[in-house]
């Protein structure tokens, strides 16, 4: 969990359970570390489960002035999926925001066009090779709305 300063961005402190009510706050999982990351890891102790601890490593990033969090507003869900009903829930809820909202969650042939990684054309490549599928329609139905200048 992570408690923020009172400076926007800056993080005061982060623990690996929060120990006190009303912290909302959770560090969802996407790490990316710097090469510093080896020497880190190589010097911590295993926690009482046995376990090296990425909180720890992040614990260590922040005593040096090094640690980068950014905050992930509305439009994002973090979804545990560390017990068989919770992966089974991500899923349900992946399944019901495509099919009630007529997206895909991370297609990454959309994700790669809207930031300008792939052409127009190669979107409707793909499409084409996944066509007697509904992610390949979905693509086909996305690039078509691009030419329509929808997007």
């Amino acid at each position: 969990m992570v408690w923020w300063s009172s400076t926007p961005s800056v993080v005061r402190s982060i623990s690996w359970k929060a120990a006190e009510a009303g912290i909302t706050w959770a560090v969802t999982g996407l790490y990316i570390y710097d090469n510093r990351v080896l020497d880190i890891a190589a010097s911590i102790e295993p926690s009482t489960r046995g376990e090296l601890e990425i909180t720890t490593v992040n614990m260590e990033y922040l005593n040096r002035g090094a640690l980068s969090v950014e905050r992930l507003g509305r439009g994002y869900a973090w979804l545990d999926t560390g017990t068989h009903d919770a992966l089974l829930e991500a899923a349900e809820f992946v399944r019901a925001v495509q099919h009630r909202q007529g997206i895909q969650i991370a297609c990454l042939e959309e994700i790669a066009f809207i930031n300008g990684f792939i052409s127009l054309a190669a979107l409707r490549e793909r499409g084409e090779l996944f066509r007697k599928t509904p992610y390949g329609a979905y693509l086909l139905n996305f690039a078509d709305e691009v030419e329509a200048g929808w997007w």
